[in-house]
């Protein structure tokens, strides 16, 4: 599966993939896209996470979401969040939560076309059968995060429980740690499979691992780091941008983020040409998948 990888001209042809699909100027679309999904897809989380019978689990995600991004840009998605679910939770689980699904999915959607052109496919689905692909992965993207925020909290409340019976300890300290790290990982790798394999309008299996995912979540791990450092170091943007500039550095991380599952899907599309069983260029399934010869 990586073997090709391993090849000097794999790399020459995936940067003449990356320039003829033109994968910068698609994460900068999809960065604009994710702007307007991000915040209605954490007003639905936050609406529905309090209903978990976990103490504080709002703060305790609010707290893991300043990690996970820069300070700036969590504090905005934490001021819009609390702004709007403070109002009324009810009727965000009503009329307002349908409402929100359908912009969520809306940068799905985006994400859907791009892929298709990484994977040098034309969309064939029709119009009403591609959003409701797209509000699937979104609801399924919703329950993953959900899911994940909640394992990650119910694992600091079983921490500090332990901390009670043992006192603190260094160990429970590591070892929960790097269980966190672990459901971080292994949620990005499902969200990444997920998408590579629903989102396309081509034919192929379920792989939990792929080489663009494994890529995929190591770069925005790495990346989300670094420029999480170089925002607290270097990159001084309230000052340059003033009130807007919590604005500009979500949108950056999310340009980061659309640049990291397009070099995913040029990934494992490029290794799909590789192999002699697999889909050509165009192609939505394998001629063995359709019955017919392998190719030659």
């Amino acid at each position: 599966m990586f073997r090709p990888m391993l090849t000097k001209q794999f790399w020459i042809d995936l940067y003449t993939e990356i320039s003829e699909d033109n994968v910068f100027n698609g994460a900068a679309a999809l960065a604009y896209y994710l702007t307007l999904a991000i915040f209605p897809a954490f007003i639905v989380i936050m609406a529905v996470i309090p209903y978990l019978p976990i103490q504080n689990i709002d703060q305790a995600i609010m707290d893991l979401l300043h990690e996970a991004l820069p300070g700036e840009a969590a504090a905005l998605l934490e001021e819009t969040v609390a702004e709007v679910t403070q109002q009324q939770r009810g009727g965000l689980l009503s009329v307002g939560i349908l409402f929100t699904l359908w912009t969520v999915s809306t940068g799905m959607y985006a994400i859907m076309q791009h892929l298709n052109i990484t994977c040098d496919v034309e969309e064939a689905r029709s119009f009403i059968k591609a959003r409701v692909v797209a509000l699937l992965l979104s609801v399924a993207f919703i329950a993953l995060a959900i899911g994940a925020l909640t394992l990650i909290v119910l694992g600091g409340v079983i921490e500090g429980w332990l901390f009670s019976l043992f006192g603190e300890s260094e160990i429970i300290v590591i070892a929960f740690r790097v269980i966190r790290w672990i459901l971080i990982v292994l949620g990005l790798l499902l969200g990444f499979a997920m998408v590579y394999r629903y989102a396309p309008n081509v034919e192929q299996k379920f792989r939990f691992i792929t080489p663009g995912a494994v890529l995929g979540v190591v770069m925005l791990i790495v990346a989300s780091l670094a420029f999480t450092v170089y925002i607290q170091n270097f990159g001084d943007y309230s000052a340059t941008y003033g009130s807007i500039g919590a604005v500009i550095i979500l949108m950056l991380w999310l340009y980061i983020a659309g640049l990291v599952i397009l070099f995913g899907s040029e990934i494992n599309a490029l290794i799909e040409h590789y192999d002699p069983e697999g889909k050509r260029k165009g192609e939505k399934r394998t001629h063995r998948q359709a019955g017919g010869p392998l190719h030659r």
